[in-house]
């Protein structure tokens, strides 16, 4: 096993496109770190250059102490898993988990012993004789995971390798992904736009944008603490409510000011957040995650910490019910180009909460919904950075 580190990593593609800007980012030994963003992220490329499918323009790519910038793909010592399994059609899964072992010219009865071992840890060693076509596609997924498994590599690479089954055997999946890596130990970077894969399997989270990193750390610290807007919104689902307020002081307390809601901001919360201190009588964005909106009582509710809202449209989940409410605070977008729901008069949003099913909260109805504070996000409006 060894660390994987990206050292001012570079890629810049023939027609000019910055695929990764100056990319540093240290998988350590045995980790199990996540490159997670949206579509032209730059992850995949990251993720390629390592594997030596991609040259790198600037910067260094380092396995453990060996510099690999130069070194052929076959001599790093890693194991890809793709999005597509890349299976031998016309070899069973016998031949193809011990492809590569064959390759390496390695005796046909140590070739049998560990794909044999391997294929028993991934319960498809009663699949060996049968060709890819009559598999599954999770079935397919655990042969491309053998392949990678029987050759022992310093790390793993897996691009997107769930993307391609439906959304029970992903849930499966990724259990099973993340069980494994406890197992084996083996240093693993891997690749998904899906950040619920990304908060579920990685010990480490890193989120980038237009081949930047925007942040990277442990998946509850990306969540509880982002650096940004766009780490706030992309991390978490449903996704965090972003939207315009001010801070005020009214009647010799501070206020935040959404619209026309006066919410009382706690003491503490702005002794623990100093960069908010100096804030007062400016516009800031302010996020809040759904599940720190809830029902407020009619009898006890703080009406200074409380929102009253009309109902627009809920949404039955079995354990949550998902409610969106019209706030007449402007809705702010993590991302310039993201379309703006036409259907929202200017200068209002759509805020979601997540309620117990049993609320009895129906559209067409004022929701009453309590803020937790202490739990409010707030970034300042220029450049996004969160306020701590």
């Amino acid at each position: 096993m060894a660390s994987i580190q990206f050292e001012g990593v570079t890629k810049v593609f023939p027609d000019g496109t910055k695929a990764v800007d100056e990319l540093t980012l240290e998988i350590p030994d045995g980790g199990f770190t996540v490159l997670v963003g949206p579509s032209g992220s730059g992850k995949s490329t990251a993720l390629r250059m390592v594997a030596g499918l991609e040259d790198i323009t600037d910067g260094e790519i380092r396995i453990g102490d060996r510099l690999i910038n130069d070194i052929p793909p076959k001599d790093r010592d890693i194991a890809m898993v793709f999005q597509s399994y890349a299976l031998y059609p016309h070899m069973n899964v016998a031949d193809n988990m011990g492809f590569a072992l064959k390759m390496q010219g390695q005796v046909k009865a140590s070739i049998r012993q560990q794909v044999t071992g391997a294929a028993t840890r991934l319960g498809i060693g009663e699949l060996l004789a049968r060709r890819p076509r009559a598999l599954s596609g999770g079935q397919r997924q655990r042969v491309a995971l053998g392949r990678a498994i029987v050759r022992e590599p310093a790390a793993f690479l897996m691009d997107e390798p769930l993307s391609n089954l439906d959304a029970k055997l992903r849930v499966e999946m990724r259990a099973y992904l993340a069980r494994l890596h406890q197992e084996l130990g083996t240093t693993t970077l891997y690749v998904t736009h899906d950040q619920i894969e990304a908060m579920t399997m990685g010990d480490r989270v890193a989120v980038m944008r237009d081949g930047r990193l925007e942040q990277a750390a442990a998946p509850q610290e990306l969540y509880d603490h982002p650096a940004n807007m766009f780490v706030a919104s992309f991390m978490g689902s449903p996704a965090m409510n972003l939207v315009r307020g001010r801070l005020s002081n009214g009647d010799g307390r501070v206020e935040l000011v959404l619209g026309t809601h006066h919410l009382r901001m706690p003491d503490a919360l702005l002794a623990g957040r100093p960069a908010l201190s100096g804030r007062v009588g400016e516009d800031i964005v302010v996020g809040i995650r759904p599940e720190v909106l809830q029902l407020a009582s009619t009898t006890n509710g703080d009406g200074a910490l409380t929102l009253e809202l009309p109902v627009t449209l809920t949404e039955a989940l079995g354990s949550d019910l998902l409610v969106h409410a019209e706030l007449d605070a402007e809705s702010v977008a993590a991302e310039e180009d993201v379309d703006v729901d036409l259907d929202i008069a200017a200068g209002k949003s759509l805020v979601t909460a997540r309620l117990s099913p049993q609320s009895g909260v129906k559209a067409g109805r004022p929701v009453r919904l309590s803020v937790d504070m202490d739990h409010v996000h707030f970034f300042a409006p220029d450049s996004g950075a969160a306020l701590a």
